[in-house]
């Protein structure tokens, strides 16, 4: 089958670095698995590869949607999928890579999404009852009838949360039942890269403090002011979030920074409920050790059998 590369982890650990280093020894394309990547105009706060890394590698899914659009999972998958297809067409290894595990389990377990079409209205009831009960109100009435989608939900995520309930209600039939897999015609290979917590939370802080010197505030700002207000999915991202708070005047910037950083680290330590370290399908490698010439040469161990 034609070979597909997958590099997961969490977040700042590494993996656009990693994919570009083997995407250059093998001829590879590069399909982005971030779920914020793919707004326009998001660049600094969601770490999007640079202009140049982009001419070196051709990178895919990135920069496909207005911040103001909603870009479902539906919507990814059949995107992912047809990159993957032109790039095996075009005789290059496609590298599929991200942080997003509903994104990356969705492309490389064939999850069969349900064709519920959204009703804004039952959307509305279901946000005003989040605000004015909280949000575990609504994520204790998933718990009650689909607790097998609840417990692969965070109960902080509300939009996908009341995408589960909608799917409820609408279908008479929990999402989890609905969300069947049909296993994708690739052969497939997951690398995984960790780190010590202190060593993640470190390199995490380093980089919010390198965003922020980037310009994230002005960023943040300047899609404030093209009208993307903070009850769009793409600005509650971590980082605009944050420093949106900061721009309204709810919270100083050293407050706006601090809550970044702990709101990340938060998420990352969320992201290892979707890649755990058990999981048998990942190779694992820590990035406190020498790595890249063992990952590359899984690689080419696994293209060697392969025929695109």
């Amino acid at each position: 089958m034609p070979p597909l590369v997958v590099i997961v982890g969490p977040t700042a650990v590494g993996k656009s670095d990693l994919a570009l280093f083997l995407a250059q020894r093998f001829d590879g394309e590069i399909v982005n698995a971030d779920s914020r990547q793919v707004y326009r105009y998001m660049d600094i706060g969601t770490a999007k590869p640079t202009p140049a890394e982009r001419a070196q590698i051709p990178h895919h899914l990135v920069d496909v949607v207005e911040p103001s659009e909603e870009f479902t999972l539906a919507t990814y998958q059949r995107a992912a999928y047809a990159a993957i297809a032109g790039i095996h067409v075009r005789g290059k290894l496609p590298f599929l890579v991200g942080g997003s595990g509903l994104y990356v389990w969705a492309v490389v377990e064939g999850l069969v999404i349900p064709r519920v079409p959204p009703s804004p209205q039952l959307r509305a009831e279901l946000e005003a009852r989040a605000n004015q009960e909280g949000a575990q109100a609504l994520y204790e009435e998933l718990l009650a009838v689909d607790p097998v989608a609840a417990a692969r939900i965070h109960p902080r995520n509300v939009r996908r949360v009341i995408r589960a309930l909608e799917v409820f209600r609408l279908a008479g039939q929990p999402i989890s039942q609905l969300q069947q897999r049909q296993t994708p015609p690739y052969g497939i290979l997951i690398l995984g890269l960790t780190a010590p917590r202190e060593v993640l939370y470190r390199r995490i802080d380093e980089r919010v403090e390198r965003q922020i010197a980037m310009g994230l505030v002005a960023e943040t700002r300047a899609l404030v002011e093209h009208g993307y207000t903070r009850e769009m999915p793409a600005m509650s991202s971590l980082g605009y979030k944050q420093i949106g708070m900061f721009l309204r005047g709810e919270v100083g910037l050293a407050e706006a920074i601090q809550l970044v950083k702990n709101e990340t680290h938060r998420f990352a330590r969320q992201q290892y409920t979707w890649f755990r370290p058990s999981d048998p399908r990942i190779h694992w490698f820590d990035i406190s050790e020498p790595f890249l010439d063992s990952a590359a040469a899984l690689v080419s161990g696994f293209i060697r059998p392969c025929v695109v």
